[in-house]
């Protein structure tokens, strides 16, 4: 086939090299920002009020849910058939956290979190989110955290010590 159509075969090969190293999932991920009526599922303050705080699930369909803290979504997270029965885990497209120095959005599941600080948000104390490590590791110093965790070591024991 390559010496009958080499035009056609390098057509195809470019096609398939375009969609194999683009995601399609998240391809169209934008920073969620809260409308005044949303309210975090968790603990029903409205989200709008605590911007430096926010955090969100975002779905494969679109829809997300906020919060004022990462501390109440990964309660929603832990508990999601609590929270939102008709969704399940692989239904989560994207999870979105404000690093705390740039106040800018970030990926939730590539975030550094610091436990245990001086700093308290919304709901008291929270998990606070960097996107470098480095910095994590300052704030903790300045701040006095505790611990350092990754998305995957924040369970649901965690967040208990944080009530």
């Amino acid at each position: 086939m390559i010496k009958i159509f080499p035009k056609l075969s390098l057509t195809l090969a470019l096609i398939l090299s375009l969609n194999l190293s683009s995601p399609v999932q998240g391809a169209d991920r934008r920073p969620i920002k809260p409308l005044p009526k949303d309210k975090c599922p968790v603990c029903g303050m409205f989200v709008a009020k605590y911007p430096d705080w926010l955090s969100a699930i975002v779905y494969k369909d679109g829809s997300y849910a906020v919060f004022d803290g990462v501390k109440d979504m990964m309660k929603y997270y832990h508990h999601l058939k609590k929270y939102n029965p008709s969704k399940r885990h692989t239904d989560i497209d994207y999870i979105q956290v404000n690093d705390y120095y740039r106040l800018a959005p970030i990926d939730g599941l590539k975030a550094y979190y610091i436990i245990g600080s001086n700093i308290y948000g919304p709901m008291g104390k929270e998990l606070i989110p960097f996107e470098k490590k480095e910095d994590a590791e300052e704030f903790m110093v300045d701040h006095v955290g505790k611990a350092l965790l990754r998305f995957q070591e924040i369970t649901p024991e965690v967040l208990k010590g944080l009530d």
